[in-house]
């Protein structure tokens, strides 16, 4: 069996990716472990907190004891499943900051700069935004991916945005257009109630187009003729075959499990492969290096007025959501709850926003534990640029073995900073005259907690995973040792391979990376066949005052 183009991962960036190729008159094979992402638990977006805790859905993969959290595994879910981790994520949208982008081409990402990504990010949505402003034309009105805003109905949304503008913050009408900076509406990937996910934008029509299958089974390795890649290996119901791809093969199998193919296939760290047995086809010790992710606390408050989501928080409260999702793909199962949010830079002297914040009406983990205290409501908390870098290294030689994940969270010292700041602003803005209104006490981390040492025991204890791997397989010049690929995708030393998914990214981006990881795809596609959609130099909103202003 073979194609033009053999694509490893169904998810975010491969999806992307092969619906662009199959539009262009390509013939291409996904090569996909997880099933079906059909039924309720993935689909009804107030399902969101199931299938990342689902077995069937998820890797299941974990961190290694992480030191700087006392020695704590923490979870780090992706999707196994076709639409991949867009299909078990909060659905939440970001495009990330323009700053972002430029940083990346400053690294050795030519044509990558903001200015490249924007069209991309156009081309790649249909905005329903804008009843209550927004900005048309940074959006995009006609592709695949539909990004709406949730309807706020519970007046805490409103809240907490009045509450960051109280508290000094601006206010911004799309955080995805041209000013990051503020609090304003979230936007997800939500569409007619149901989760937009890349499998519902992209595979769907893609496969009904005829030019797209989709084979079942682990890769195992990318198969490697004199330096060039000519085919995947991968094994189905215990028979391992090849797929032949005629012209490319790209890896798309997120950036935990793609440098693990790439290791599996030869490429990586010399002395790590040799470790293993496996022979080295090309010496980039920048594969499974450079592992970022952004780390958040959940602050939580009890609140005076019964007006949370806890009333649902029960088998009776659960059935009738569902039930009104399933029958009209209306209520509160259609939003994925998180429906307002802020961006702020966390001192004078920052230049764009290092700190987000995803609200939440309603005191929860994303395990689907609730709070004991009954009615609450909670923020996600964490700083953006953590300077922080881990490693994904492989357990063994074979390839249904997970790799080994050291994300070193907290290990430099400014992370342990930027923690704090992030607590003490946060309860700034609750104290403010909206929030604090609805504000009963503080839950977690309590109001005990006040110095510096009581706020590291508090997040060593409690900052999860906001679940944004990236950076293993980083882009740069050709000519630097630790880039895995150059900008145009290609792994640097093989022919005829690429990566297209958020092991690209050489920093995390400001906020959630589905919609960079989906742009990646979109973008790697036009470089594989050789097009290039002209840049767009529309001037992005750094705050005037920030050298001298943290608001």
């Amino acid at each position: 069996m073979e194609a033009d183009y053999v694509v490893v991962g169904a998810g975010s960036g491969g999806s992307a990716l092969a619906y662009r190729l199959c539009e262009a008159g390509k013939q291409v094979v996904i090569v996909e472990f997880g099933g079906t992402d059909a039924g309720p638990f993935i689909q009804m977006p107030g399902a969101l907190s199931y299938p990342m805790n689902m077995p069937i859905y998820d890797w299941g993969l974990k961190s290694e004891p992480e030191p700087g959290l006392g020695g704590r595994q923490l979870v780090t879910p992706r999707g196994k499943v076709l639409g991949g981790s867009s299909s078990i994520n909060g659905m939440v949208f970001v495009r990330g900051h323009a700053c972002d982008y430029d940083h990346w081409a400053e690294q050795g990402a030519d044509g990558w700069r903001f200015a490249d990504v924007l069209p991309y990010f156009k081309r790649m949505e249909t905005w329903h935004g804008g009843t209550d402003g927004g900005d048309p034309d940074w959006r995009g009105h006609s592709g695949p991916l539909h990004v709406t805003r949730g309807p706020r109905d519970n007046p805490l949304f409103d809240a907490f945005i009045a509450a960051g503008h109280q508290a000094g913050y601006p206010v911004t009408q799309d955080y995805n257009g041209r000013q990051q900076e503020g609090f304003g509406a979230m936007e997800a990937t939500i569409w007619n109630g149901q989760r937009w996910s890349a499998a519902n934008a992209y595979l769907r029509p893609a496969l009904k187009g005829g030019r797209l299958r989709i084979v079942r089974g682990l890769a195992r390795r990318v198969v490697i003729e004199d330096g060039r890649a000519v085919g995947v290996e991968y094994e189905a119901h215990g028979k391992v075959s090849v797929l032949r791809a005629r012209h490319e093969v790209v890896l798309a199998a997120s950036p935990l499990n793609t440098p693990k193919i790439l290791m599996l296939s030869g490429i990586g760290p010399a002395q790590h492969l040799q470790a293993h047995g496996i022979g080295v086809l090309a010496d980039r010790p920048g594969v499974g290096a450079n592992l970022q992710d952004h780390l958040e606390i959940y602050m939580q408050f009890a609140a005076k007025l019964p007006v949370t989501l806890y009333k649902y928080w029960n088998l009776l409260g659960k059935a009738m959501v569902g039930a009104q999702w399933l029958f009209t793909r209306k209520g509160l199962g259609a939003s994925n709850q998180f429906e307002s949010c802020g961006f702020i830079r966390s001192a004078a002297g920052v230049e764009y926003p290092d700190i987000q914040y995803h609200f939440l009406p309603i005191a929860v983990r994303y395990d689907g534990k609730a709070a004991a205290e009954g009615h609450g409501f909670q923020v996600h908390v964490g700083p953006m640029r953590s300077k922080s870098r881990g490693a994904v290294t492989l357990r063994s030689a074979d390839p249904r073995d997970n790799p080994v994940i050291r994300f070193n969270y907290m290990s430099h010292p400014d992370d342990w900073e930027d923690f704090r700041k992030c607590v003490r602003l946060t309860r700034e803005i609750f104290a403010q005259p909206a929030m604090a209104a609805h504000v009963k006490h503080e839950i977690q981390p309590g109001a005990g907690v006040q110095t510096d040492a009581e706020i590291d025991a508090f997040i060593r204890e409690h900052a999860e995973s906001a679940f944004h791997p990236c950076g293993t397989a980083r882009m740069g010049r050709a000519d630097d040792p630790m880039a895995v690929v150059d900008p145009e995708g290609r792994v640097i030393g093989v022919e005829a391979l690429r990566v297209a998914d958020s092991s690209i990214f050489p920093r995390v981006t400001n906020g959630n990376l589905n919609g960079p990881s989906i742009m990646t795809g979109e973008k790697m596609a036009d470089h594989i066949l050789g097009r290039r959609l002209p840049a767009e130099n529309a001037e992005p909103w750094v705050n005037p005052e920030w050298r001298v202003a943290q608001r």
